[in-house]
């Protein structure tokens, strides 16, 4: 799959794009649809299938504290993107010049820009542009005037309720991770580059691999047992999740720490991607750092324990 980051840089070899446009985080059942969509009229009409997103969650730019926390990093995203069919995806840059256009003038300049769009494909509630000016009604009227065909996919429901982005936040934060990979329709995984950490790991004799997850939505906080995947390869793992509060840092922040069973290699810079399968226990505050100690030790065990029940 391509990445663009102009949409005049396509160049569709017969002229024609059909379009899925949306956020997509979590890139979850509904949005498969809508991305599946979009890749079906390309095949029908021998055109370029293209699924057009954003950088950032438009709410960062346009109503930041209320931003929420993503599900996948953008890596994450556009290997699910691609698994659907996808030709390319055009990942635009929402910043404030972006939030500034209306819905119409949105969707005309990617008529200019990709010359000939056959169809756009979104969500049945799908609102965008400024003030929330675009939506289906506007697409379908925009669509008879510049001749392409509109797809408004209905939501997809599981166990009676609509699968959304938000849902599955929900299930994560509480964490239901099972919940949250069946709205995915993938197993959920909490992935991100592996940055140096203070060091405190090494110390206590459990060297961990720290992971930059800004942004990302993060199971509570507490001790799991995961496979952690590296350059392709899965390892077993212990994984720590919480602001250390035995630690005593006055600036705490939020830590997600990885100890690699068996693995003594450095993997600075290079993405690790967790996949959880079981929780050993809440963040504890021990009184001791010896007691701390003790208690990774006995996780450590725990969660080879875990594994070999699998």
């Amino acid at each position: 799959m391509r990445t663009l980051t102009d949409a005049r840089e396509l160049h569709p070899l017969n002229g024609r794009v059909c379009c899925a446009i949306g956020m997509f985080d979590g890139v979850h059942l509904g949005h498969q649809q809508v991305i599946r969509q979009a890749a079906s009229d390309a095949h029908q009409l021998e055109a370029t299938s293209l699924c057009i997103t954003f950088d950032q969650h438009p709410a960062r730019v346009v109503s930041p504290e209320k931003a929420p926390l993503l599900i996948q990093n953008q890596k994450q995203r556009l290997a699910a993107i691609e698994t659907l069919g996808i030709e390319a995806a055009l990942i635009l840059p929402f910043d404030e010049a972006m939030s500034q256009i209306s819905g119409e003038a949105f969707i005309r300049g990617l008529s200019i820009d990709l010359s000939h769009v056959s169809s756009i494909c979104v969500g049945s509630n799908f609102t965008f542009g400024h003030q929330r000016s675009g939506n289906l009604e506007v697409l379908q009227k925009l669509g008879h005037e510049l001749n392409f065909t509109t797809h408004g996919l209905a939501s997809v429901s599981l166990d009676g309720q609509t699968v959304s982005s938000t849902r599955i936040r929900e299930a994560i934060s509480n964490g239901h991770l099972d919940a949250a990979g069946q709205m995915m329709g993938r197993e959920y995984a909490l992935s991100g580059i592996v940055i140096p950490g203070d060091q405190q790991g090494r110390q206590l004799g459990f060297p961990t691999a720290n992971l930059n997850v800004r942004d990302l939505c993060t199971p509570p906080h507490g001790v799991y047992a995961a496979h952690a995947e590296v350059n392709g390869k899965s390892f077993r793992a212990a994984v720590n999740i919480g602001f250390r509060p035995t630690l005593k840092n006055p600036h705490p922040s939020l830590h997600v720490e990885a100890h690699l069973l068996d693995f003594a290699e450095d993997i600075y810079e290079q993405i690790c991607t967790l996949n959880f399968v079981g929780k050993l226990r809440d963040e504890q505050d021990f009184e001791t750092i010896d007691d701390l100690k003790a208690q990774i030790e006995k996780d450590v065990i725990q969660a080879q324990y875990l594994f070999t029940q699998l």
